[in-house]
């Protein structure tokens, strides 16, 4: 081989390293598809609102819906694998964010995962993305939902492996990390306190309050 084909070897060499180990912008916007139907929108919009809702005195935590999660970077160029329905990562900064970019969050992954099943994405839900979960991003826990026929399923990461949560004697699932319940309720995934009590959004919190005050003789309507 000529000096001169040598040379242009070791240059493509490096161009393709360089292209392979180049971290793209942390400033990544997400890159997910609109929610299926509007019945996985207000599923992930209830699971929101209740956690944030049961922790609005803490700052320890970051909850999101249908965001990207960058982990690597041929990842932010591939459409093989998109971000998780809903997602919890605890003992990070609880701020507002474009998307979850892992190298610029101190490696953190999601402690908690739950996918919103659909006929179009149960099979991968239930296979790469699990797998994904417990091989790449090691969340402890991880759940999905389908809100047609109200399948409800949970896993619990043991020695690298996934192994199912047992339903407790109402059918609810227990989340270590969360410290919470996953159950159905009126047809809906909902969170329950260790005591198995119905975690209320802002808004049942209010509907529950008036009703106890017109048990009183009270107007709500007339309090400021």
């Amino acid at each position: 081989m000529s000096t001169v084909q040598k040379t242009v070897e070791k240059l493509e060499t490096s161009q393709t390293i360089a292209e392979d180990v180049i971290f793209p912008p942390s400033d990544l916007y997400s890159n997910e598809p609109p929610v299926e139907t509007e019945l996985h929108l207000r599923q992930i919009i209830l699971l929101l609102t209740c956690l944030e809702w049961l922790w609005r005195d803490r700052n320890d935590f970051y909850a999101a819906g249908n965001l990207t999660i960058y982990y690597s970077p041929s990842q932010s160029k591939s459409k093989d694998f998109r971000g998780p329905d809903f997602f919890v990562v605890l003992g990070t900064e609880q701020k507002s964010r474009k998307s979850w970019v892992v190298w610029e969050e101190k490696g953190k992954y999601p402690n908690v995962i739950v996918e919103i099943l659909s006929k179009k994405t149960a099979d991968t839900d239930k296979g790469l993305k699990k797998k994904i979960y417990q091989d790449t991003f090691r969340t402890p826990d991880y759940f999905w939902f389908d809100p047609y026929t109200l399948e409800l399923a949970g896993f619990h990461l043991v020695d690298g492996m996934y192994q199912a949560i047992e339903p407790n004697e109402k059918g609810y699932l227990w989340s270590q990390q969360l410290k919470l319940y996953l159950g159905i309720e009126q047809e809906k995934l909902r969170f329950f306190t260790p005591e198995e009590k119905l975690v209320n959004t802002p808004e049942e919190r209010a509907e529950k309050l008036a009703a106890k005050l017109r048990e009183l003789n009270i107007d709500p309507d007339t309090i400021d």
